[in-house]
């Protein structure tokens, strides 16, 4: 059972949000709230709660790894300045305490909302007015229709490419995955979380967050989360932009990426970002697609346009996919292929 112990002013630094953009009620809220956490810092108030969470200790205990920030919410941090939302001694953002809150990065003073499905991590997460448009690879999958339709054939139909269907795919991950048992995986891109839910229920990791820009990719994982009743003690749905990660650097064991690396606007930032949240040793599991016949001259110059005109990347090569990895700071890269599909992965030496 473990106690976490903070100051009252620590814990009016998380709130639950009314709405999702920022009203003038909530801002005069955050300034008495400011203005309460400093006078009772400069008082030197000593009062302090104490708050239980059994599920933390249990499930680091089971798998028998914890990491320099394991008490903190799944290694997260804000993806302005990387400086984590909780550290060590620092408890103000635990796995029981963030459930239907926000939470608000002390550096950047930026505020982060979580609503009753997901996490939002995003630059321009609680903003009404401003938002980005990312690139039809990415937007597509923000359409409603597509999350419903995903698991619904969807995603079956890649066996039509080589992929050996979720079942097998699973296992070739988990053995991959292996450097990364007992700690924190990040299921990147995770779509409707097929996999997600898969790495949850294994049990092999005291922590599974399932992470992906697509607001309804993550409302029909948490769908199928409550429909086949898996544990959320270990289990956090993140939105999050891939070039952006929300984690401190060097904390997380292990990413996976299934059939995404494809479908990133930038793989070769995504890839760099990967290799700077894992910790040394972490590893990185991806699964994509290879065209070979796509490296006759004729057709490279095709796939250039292609690529600029849709931002969906086509990879040529085992080499290229080793390459971007070595660019982006990985080494010891494996791959195993069937027709067009790909696994490869790659791992962070560590020093």
């Amino acid at each position: 059972m473990a106690t976490v112990t903070g100051s009252i002013g620590v814990l009016n630094r998380i709130r639950m949000p009314k709405t999702v953009g920022f009203s003038k009620s909530q801002r005069k809220f955050d300034c008495k709230r400011s203005a309460s956490f400093a006078a009772a810092t400069i008082a030197g108030t000593a009062a302090s709660v104490s708050v239980e969470v059994p599920e933390l200790n249990s499930t680091l205990e089971k798998n028998g790894k914890s990491s320099e920030y394991s008490d903190t919410l799944f290694n997260l941090a804000c993806p302005i300045c990387y400086k984590p939302f909780a550290s060590r001694g620092d408890p103000q953002v635990t796995l029981a305490s963030t459930i239907g809150s926000g939470v608000e990065c002390y550096t950047c003073k930026k505020l982060y909302f979580q609503n009753e499905t997901y996490l939002d991590l995003t630059i321009a997460s609680g903003f009404e007015e401003y938002s980005e448009t990312m690139p039809a690879t990415t937007e597509i999958f923000r359409n409603p229709l597509v999350p419903f339709l995903y698991e619904r054939g969807w995603r079956q139909s890649f066996i039509l490419d080589g992929f050996p269907g979720p079942e097998r795919e699973f296992k070739m991950a988990q053995n991959y995955l292996k450097p990364a048992t007992g700690g924190t995986l990040v299921d990147a891109s995770c779509g409707s979380g097929l996999f997600s839910r898969l790495f949850a229920r294994s049990g092999m990791y005291s922590h599974v967050v399932a992470l992906d820009f697509s607001e309804n990719m993550l409302r029909q994982c948490h769908e199928y989360i409550k429909q086949e009743n898996i544990p959320k003690e270990n289990l956090i749905l993140v939105r999050a932009d891939i070039s952006r990660l929300p984690f401190v650097s060097n904390s997380i064991d292990g990413v996976h990426a299934g059939a995404a690396l494809h479908c990133w606007p930038s793989p070769s930032a995504a890839v760099a970002e990967i290799s700077r949240i894992l910790r040394p040793g972490g590893i990185f599991v991806a699964t994509t697609y290879i065209y070979d016949f796509i490296a006759v001259p004729v057709f490279r110059a095709l796939r250039e346009f292609y690529i600029r005109a849709t931002s969906n990347h086509l990879y040529i090569s085992e080499r290229e996919l080793e390459d971007l990895c070595r660019a982006c700071g990985l080494v010891g890269f494996k791959c195993v292929r069937n027709g067009p599909f790909v696994m490869i992965s790659a791992s962070k030496p560590v020093c």
